[in-house]
């Protein structure tokens, strides 16, 4: 016969398998969230991934509409993040090289001990990428001004996107398990 102590340990088995899902599902949210600036992340994708993962966790309830619904902006995004900074570098007569400029840029603007090095970095990348691709500062520089509105445009969509599912996640996660928190 089961005794009461196996229930418990079942249970705390339950509890920390639960623990490990919020976890893994926050883990993916927060990478999401980086992914927003980390061109080598995929942002949304990520936090997407974040909320399907939570919907293993008991008693969180996420339709299946809701999750294709979700995952199909999230995929949007992902698509335009490639679109609109290839618009806004063409628009302003930019280059290849102004982009992956302005990749690096954010690379190293990230990493720099600059206080605003992630809205510079990309700017002087894209500038030094055109300047490398033209001779013509001036041209290189208007150029260097779309590619960097592209970039700062699909970051900010991607960044939206990831706070709101963020928000979704606190919404389930307070909504189920407030009394653990």
């Amino acid at each position: 016969f089961p005794t009461f102590e196996m229930y418990v340990d079942q249970f705390r088995i339950f509890k920390n398998m639960e623990i490990v899902i919020i976890i893994s599902a926050l883990l993916l949210m927060l990478l999401g969230l980086a992914g927003s600036f980390l061109p080598v992340l995929p942002g949304p994708l990520t936090s997407w991934l974040g909320l399907f993962v939570l919907t293993y966790a008991d008693g969180v309830t996420i339709s299946k509409t809701f999750l294709i619904v979700t995952f199909i902006v999230a995929l949007l995004i992902f698509i335009l993040d490639y679109i609109i900074p290839v618009v806004g570098t063409k628009r302003f007569g930019g280059s290849k090289s102004g982009m992956i400029g302005t990749s690096l840029g954010l690379v190293v603007g990230l990493l720099s001990p600059v206080p605003f090095g992630i809205i510079i970095g990309p700017f002087l990348g894209a500038i030094i990428g055109e300047l490398m691709h033209k001779n013509d500062v001036n041209r290189a520089t208007k150029a260097a001004f779309g590619s960097f509105i592209g970039f700062v445009t699909s970051t900010f969509l991607k960044f939206i996107i990831a706070i709101v599912y963020l928000g979704i996640f606190i919404s389930k996660v307070a909504g189920q398990y407030g009394s653990w928190i």
